[in-house]
């Protein structure tokens, strides 16, 4: 009979993996993995599949974490504005307090391995943000851009604020509200 798996050595794994694919990129062994998780190797291959399967899952599993931070009191009723600031805001919180997971997903992100089912489930798991970024850009001087390449945009402009954020936390709020006014200037005739 198999033996339950537990939800605590699967967060164990992809905690690790989250530390060792941002400090030594995707070539981070499996093997190094499971021990900085404090199981077997063996053991890491009940819970995924293979090396690619736990990519993929640690994919998906930061991208929710992101999703989540950003929806969190997510203000539905308010001002386009006001809506996309809290968005920006939460995404530049949760990149300044996880480092290791901004730098995993964006390792993760351009590794080539990330499936079509992956990324599927990660953009519909993003759905309203989405539906956010289409309504700003509506009239906007990006409007006749792909979303890829705005989101591009965005995640540069971010980043900047994220770095410069850690960098000199007394200044946070003046970094992250420089980089939202970019921002919106880019997307938004308003």
């Amino acid at each position: 009979m198999a033996r339950p798996r537990s939800e605590d050595k699967r967060s164990a794994i992809l905690a690790a993996a989250t530390e060792l694919v941002a400090a030594q990129g995707l070539g981070a062994p499996t093997a190094k993995i499971a021990k900085q998780a404090g199981l077997a190797e063996g053991t890491l291959f009940t819970y995924f599949e293979n090396k690619d399967d736990l990519i993929n899952q640690l994919y998906l599993e930061i991208k929710t974490d992101l999703r989540d931070a950003m929806m969190a009191n997510y203000p539905a009723h308010r001002s386009l504005a006001d809506r996309a600031r809290h968005i920006w805001d939460r995404y530049i919180d949760w990149g300044v307090a996880f480092p290791a997971k901004r730098k995993a997903l964006s390792q993760l992100g351009v590794s080539g391995r990330i499936t079509t089912t992956t990324t599927d489930a990660s953009r519909s798991a993003f759905c309203e943000i989405e539906a956010l970024m289409h309504e700003s850009l509506a009239t906007g001087p990006l409007k006749d851009q792909p979303p890829a390449f705005v989101v591009a945009i965005m995640e540069s402009l971010a980043e900047t604020a994220m770095r410069f954020t850690t960098s000199d936390p007394a200044q946070a709020e003046r970094y992250k509200q420089a980089g939202f006014d970019a921002f919106w200037r880019a997307i938004s005739m308003k």
